[in-house]
């Protein structure tokens, strides 16, 4: 036996001498590593990329704060923030408008009230409400859908609110004037080139690779116009006029920009996060802004400034202190 322990003991002090101090003093360490965890969306939005590219900056550095980051493909939005809340999550990506509506207590929260300890890190990527209709639909513009089978997401997601409001905006109603399906984006390419509906909503950064696989199949498809939006922009605030640029779009049957209106895609974390996590992911993200900015062509827009903006949620200490650093707030 105790042969054997010391040969065991032996291989051990091997292994050790071959990985190197570094990799031992790590090890060592090991139990005082923070995992964090970010929720995102759908693979084929930007969501996924964006969770995926903010954990890649920081486990770059996980000797010197100890954080690994891991991202999760979650619902969307509204699970994202009730994720939060309840600590299954740290961090999770947020359209600008379920942050509204969270943090004053509306929409899916009436009846829980407030989420008071939902925080704001900081804002990414504009993000357009992007109508998708067969070409044979005869879908010009939005008030078309009327008698239509139209997917307006799922529940959980962010988007389908925002289906919701662009079809109040042209005066319809989702369960009286149209078919209503309620799948996840990721299916509604397939749905569409399968002919099983008509056309779907998706709020979403561009490009974007759900809407390249919806208008690259067989079946000819177009971006329709989302226009005459006044109403809901003043009755919403985190609502903003967009344009959606067809460039992206080779297969799409439109030859100019699309004009819609849209939210924000924000970066949220809960007030019980410590301090020292939310500083070193947004040191890290804003130290590397233009490795970050080119990681997707949804980022072209975004500016240092920019990312400050569309947060209606408290920004949580440890952004502050990064933010006062540098100079972006005082």
């Amino acid at each position: 036996m105790k042969k054997t322990l010391l040969a065991v003991s032996i291989i051990i002090a091997m292994i050790c001498a071959a990985l190197g101090a570094d990799y031992i003093i790590y090890e060592a360490k090991a139990g005082s590593v923070k995992f964090v965890t970010i929720g995102t969306g759908g693979i084929t939005g930007v969501y996924y990329p964006t969770g995926g590219n903010i954990a890649k900056l920081v486990n770059k550095k996980k000797k010197e704060y100890n954080i690994r980051c891991t991202v999760e493909s979650t619902g969307g939005s509204v699970f994202n923030v009730n994720a939060i809340m309840a600590g299954d999550l740290e961090f999770a990506v947020v359209q600008s408008d379920r942050q509204y509506q969270a943090i004053k207590g509306m929409s899916e929260w009436k009846k829980r009230g407030p989420q008071k300890d939902l925080r704001a890190v900081f804002s990414i990527h504009p993000e357009s409400i992007t109508l998708i209709a067969a070409v044979d639909s005869n879908i010009k513009t939005i008030e078309d859908l009327k008698g239509k089978r139209v997917n307006i997401g799922n529940p959980g997601s962010g988007q389908r609110q925002n289906s919701i409001d662009a079809l109040e905006s042209a005066g319809l109603n989702y369960k009286k004037d149209l078919k209503a399906e309620n799948v996840k984006a990721a299916e509604a390419p397939g749905l569409l080139q399968d002919g099983r509906i008509d056309a779907f909503f998706y709020t979403v950064g561009h490009p974007n690779g759900a809407i390249k696989e919806a208008t690259a199949g067989a079946r000819k498809v177009k971006i329709v116009p989302i226009t005459g939006v006044d109403k809901i922009l003043k009755k919403y605030p985190y609502y903003a006029e967009s344009v959606i640029p067809v460039k992206h779009y080779s297969g799409a049957a439109n030859d100019q920009d699309v004009k819609s209106f849209g939210v924000k895609a924000t970066f949220m974390t809960s007030a019980k996060v410590p301090d020292d996590i939310v500083y070193a992911i947004t040191k890290e993200v804003f130290e590397n802004f233009e490795q970050f900015k080119n990681l997707h062509p949804a980022y072209e827009t975004v500016t240092r400034q920019g990312m400050l903006e569309g947060m209606t949620a408290p920004i949580h200490p440890g952004a502050i202190k990064y933010y006062k650093e540098v100079g972006l707030i005082k």
